[in-house]
């Protein structure tokens, strides 16, 4: 279950710039618990964006990702010391909650007007630091910053990509890395190997708009689990207490 997780997580990374957090964390906190569930999609998104980078460099938006990697490095310290003080059902709902909500408002193409401009990209790093440090899914945000900049997707991916290996790399520099045996390290970076194979053998065959679409119902439909599996959580530790 975790290398298919980690697999299927890594090929939408590549097909559509963002999507291995939203896919993967909600299954990988269940099978690993919040904290390391968390890291280990850091890790792994973080090493995708920084390949995926390599060759669409020259796309990066200076004037727009300084403001956004400079918001979200100020807010990585907040997610982290929220996450580690949660109790694991709270944390539960809460990332499930965090997921939920922002596929529904990426699905919607939700604009608002608070997100153009340099004091958008702001907000949306700021939102998207603290959610990729407590929850591990910081894309949303800066999706929902593209769609009201009116980026196309060329421009969205390579942009996506930078900030992917900033806002990971801040994460993992305050939540240290996972606490995983050596074979299951060995089996998430060959499941990552291979699912980032497969999304870029597929980038540029299957349509970007199907695709997406995809990424957003399978991320509706582990958000939802998660929430509910947080709430199930806290009520049965308040019938026991």
């Amino acid at each position: 279950m975790l290398a298919a997780t980690v697999a299927l997580g890594s090929c939408v990374q590549w097909l559509t710039g963002m999507g291995f957090a939203l896919v993967s964390v909600p299954v990988l906190v269940l099978l690993l618990g919040p904290a390391d569930g968390v890291v280990l999609a850091n890790c792994a998104a973080g090493v995708i964006c920084l390949v995926g980078l390599a060759g669409g460099r020259r796309h990066v938006r200076p004037a727009a990702m300084v403001p956004l990697c400079a918001a979200a490095a100020c807010t990585v310290p907040a997610g982290t010391w929220l996450a580690r003080r949660l109790p694991e059902p709270v944390l539960l709902a809460v990332m499930g909650a965090l997921v939920t909500t922002a596929v529904i408002l990426v699905l919607c193409g939700t604009r608002v007007p608070a997100l153009r401009g340099r004091a958008g990209a702001v907000v949306a790093g700021a939102a998207g630091g603290f959610m990729n440090s407590a929850a591990g899914v910081g894309g949303p945000p800066v999706s929902l910053y593209a769609v009201n900049a009116g980026w196309t997707v060329r421009e969205f991916v390579p942009n996506a990509m930078f900030y992917g290996v900033l806002v990971n790399a801040f994460s993992i520099a305050f939540n240290g890395l996972p606490h995983l045996s050596t074979p299951l390290w060995t089996m998430s970076a060959a499941a990552m190997l291979a699912g980032s194979l497969i999304g870029r053998t597929l980038t540029g065959r299957i349509p970007e708009p199907r695709a997406r679409l995809l990424v957003l119902l399978l991320a509706l439909a582990g958000g939802v689990t998660t929430l509910g599996r947080g709430v199930w959580g806290m009520a049965v530790g308040s019938l026991h207490g």
